[in-house]
């Protein structure tokens, strides 16, 4: 009996290490489930700027991948978490960063035609954030995109062009950060 316990808590123990990684002491879930579908995390990483660690964030897909344009353009659920790691990141650096993300992401064009939904997004940042806060940015095909803080939702965005310029804020040409887009993909 002892025998078969000690099987069973060693299971248990190889199944909860595999469950979930860890990336600079935050707890990044091998899954998440988005408006009913399980994703699978693709990838994570760590954001930093000037040797300071901002967040750790991680890309959740249907399928693991490790090409961010056919990410950005595909019409399939998946998601980012930001999970702040610094007291740095504070509500004006997070809308600041935001708009820079959108700027290095759309063209000009672009950028003035979501203009409207880029301020929408900005909106839900309203509230000061602090480290240890969480945000998951969540696209469902026919819905738009999902944006939670700490698991409360905070409104949705319509559209897959609104979806491609956020998610290539991490995962387009011009990156917010070359590390992190490499962690997310899996590289």
């Amino acid at each position: 009996m002892k025998k078969l316990l000690l099987v069973a808590v060693a299971f248990m123990g190889i199944y909860t290490a595999d469950a979930q990684i860890v990336v600079e002491d935050v707890t990044v879930e091998k899954s998440v489930t988005v408006d009913g579908k399980e994703l699978m995390l693709n990838g994570a990483g760590l954001r930093e700027k000037l040797w300071i660690d901002l967040y750790v964030g991680g890309l959740y897909t249907t399928t693991k991948s490790s090409d961010g344009k056919a990410i950005v353009n595909a019409d399939e659920f998946m998601a980012i978490t930001l999970d702040i790691v610094s007291k740095l990141v504070t509500q004006d650096k997070m809308i600041s960063s935001v708009e820079e993300g959108f700027q290095a992401s759309t063209s000009k064009a672009e950028r003035k035609a979501l203009q409207p939904k880029i301020d929408k997004f900005i909106g839900f940042f309203n509230k000061p954030i602090v480290s240890g806060n969480e945000f998951q940015l969540s696209y469902v095909p026919g819905k738009g995109t999902m944006v939670h803080k700490n698991g409360a939702l905070l409104g949705t965005i319509e559209g897959m062009d609104f979806k491609k310029a956020l998610f290539g804020i991490w995962l387009g040409d011009k990156p917010a950060d070359d590390d992190l887009k490499d962690g997310l993909l899996g590289k």
